[in-house]
């Protein structure tokens, strides 16, 4: 497995959220926020019928700063020890819905913290997951980021080109689409 230190878990303010159906609800209503707020910050789900419950749920957390390092959103991947029921919803990765302050097509994972790196070294390397990028800075190369998900965006990859030249990419490639990487980088 991949293992990461206290700094860096730290570095990208990981967490974990519990598995309880409404620990993180009852803790944001103790602070004063509102049903409402929380199911618009995409923390809580609502379904049809009005019920409501923490939408993650035993994961490990993963703030998404946008470039400027303010939390846009929040992604969690699944811990190995969760079992999946067949036939039920449970994916590996899920992220907050895109709201007004997250956007996921034009966000880069750990852009504010890879932009300085990626300035001067005049490259930026695109990973497919939080996890790459975390290993990847841990052990000292900070021009990493990630893409949002599976299919890399024009509107990624535009933000690297106010930064840096050149771009590299370290993705398995049967998940790309070639199309859609000849039309981001060219």
């Amino acid at each position: 497995g991949r293992s990461v230190d206290k700094a860096t878990a730290e570095k990208f303010q990981l967490g974990f959220s519990l598995n309880d159906w409404d620990g993180l609800k009852n803790y944001l209503s103790g602070l004063g926020a509102s049903e409402e707020e929380a199911v618009q910050a995409g923390l809580v789900y609502r379904n049809e019928e009005g019920r409501t419950w923490d939408f993650f749920r035993g994961r490990l957390m993963f703030p998404i700063p946008d470039r400027q390092g303010r939390v846009a959103g929040i992604g969690a991947r699944l811990m190995d020890s969760t079992p999946v029921k067949e036939g039920s919803y449970n994916p590996k990765y899920i992220n907050t819905s895109a709201t007004s302050i997250s956007a996921k097509r034009n966000t880069l994972y750990a852009m504010h913290l890879a932009n300085a790196d990626i300035k001067e070294d005049n490259t930026a390397v695109i990973v497919e997951g939080y996890m790459d990028v975390i290993a990847a800075q841990q052990r000292g190369y900070n021009n990493v980021v990630a893409s949002m998900g599976i299919a890399l965006t024009q509107g990624e990859v535009k933000m690297h080109d106010l930064v840096a030249a050149a771009k590299q990419m370290s993705y398995d490639m049967e998940s790309l689409d070639a199309a859609d990487v000849e039309a981001a980088f060219w």
